[in-house]
């Protein structure tokens, strides 16, 4: 019975990594073949290299899936794939601000790599721009997935949210999500109406940015709770809201669950409070993360999508959310 289960496991993660090998490999071609800008980066230091780059992030795709099919594996790869991709990402930022213009989308107007700036920035523009296109993208594709494998800004405040949460919800979280969502829908608005320049513009955001640094180092890692994901940026407010669209659900089964609490200490997105297990379901802040998931003894905490079992569908999360952070990887660029 153990050899039947080990071979079925093993079976299962076999077709879940090619899969996202596969998807991969395939949106990457595209974007090689169809797209008219040099988007894969190491085509643009030599002809037919971003064959070889595709290649490798699709493995790598595939080798983070089979590591994140187990529940128990979850937490620490999403550490380290989570501080990989921002890495990557303001390593390229570094290189290409010091002159190596290669590395960045364009040598033109920089954007500023501020998680808010992705709603202000083309509200202030009158121009969407590729970055909010991706980050539409994982909306629909894997609700609040943004949240806790895509955010540049957020794998540093997971990192530094270490050490066991402090217990109660933080205070007057929804308040803060609002006003900085508001601050900087109407505060980009109104600047564009009032013809600031893109100089002081590009202050303010700076600023905002540096707030939110502020508060990862402050509070994050004093409450042990990503605190400014969860109460400060407004990106990670307007996915709470509208993840909604997207099929994907965490539920806490009633009938298995014994309200032991445990799990409470694994959620970094304050989504797990005692009245939250209560209830049946994280608060509204989860991420779908699954960090959870390994600290359940009863098995309580599941994914659901339409009618699928909990298994299908965290495979189903796992392949887009995996496939969509090595996608990422590769295209992610200011």
């Amino acid at each position: 019975m153990k050899i039947k289960s080990f071979n079925t496991n093993n079976r299962a993660k076999f077709i879940l990594a090619f899969s996202v090998f596969a998807f991969v490999a395939l949106n990457l071609s595209m974007v090689q073949l169809k797209v008219e800008k040099t988007m894969i980066l190491a085509e643009r230091f030599h002809e037919g290299a971003g064959w070889i780059e595709i290649f490798f992030i699709s493995l790598y795709g595939a080798v983070v899936v089979w590591f994140m099919h187990n529940p128990g594996n979850v937490a620490k790869w999403r550490k380290y794939t989570w501080g990989l991709f921002s890495f990557v990402f303001f390593s390229q930022l570094i290189l290409g601000i010091s002159g190596f213009h290669t590395f960045l989308m364009t040598a033109g107007k920089l954007h500023l790599p501020v998680p808010a700036l992705i709603i202000g920035g083309p509200i202030f523009r009158y121009q969407i721009g590729f970055m909010t296109i991706l980050f539409l993208s994982t909306i629909i594709l894997s609700g609040p997935a943004w949240c806790s494998h895509l955010c540049y800004f957020g794998a540093l405040d997971n990192l530094l949210a270490k050490g066991k949460p402090e217990k109660g919800k933080i205070k007057h979280k929804t308040a803060l999500k609002v006003t900085t969502a508001v601050l900087i829908v109407f505060g980009a608005l109104i600047m564009r109406l009032s013809g600031v320049s893109y100089t002081w513009a590009a202050v303010a955001g700076g600023a905002f940015g540096i707030i939110g640094i502020l508060i990862i180092l402050l509070f994050s890692r004093r409450k042990g709770k990503m605190v400014h994901c969860t109460s400060y940026c407004p990106i990670g407010t307007f996915i709470n809201y509208a993840r909604f669209i997207n099929p994907f659900r965490m539920y806490i089964e009633e009938s298995s669950c014994t309200l032991c609490n445990v799990c409470t200490s694994y959620c970094r997105y304050d989504a797990l409070n005692p009245e939250d297990i209560k209830s049946g379901k994280p608060g509204i802040t989860c991420t779908l993360c699954g960090d959870c998931i390994t600290s359940c003894h009863a098995g309580s905490i599941k994914y659901k999508l339409f009618k699928f079992s909990p298994e299908t569908s965290r495979n189903i999360w796992l392949f887009i959310t995996v496939s969509l952070h090595a996608i990422f990887m590769a295209l992610a660029r200011l």
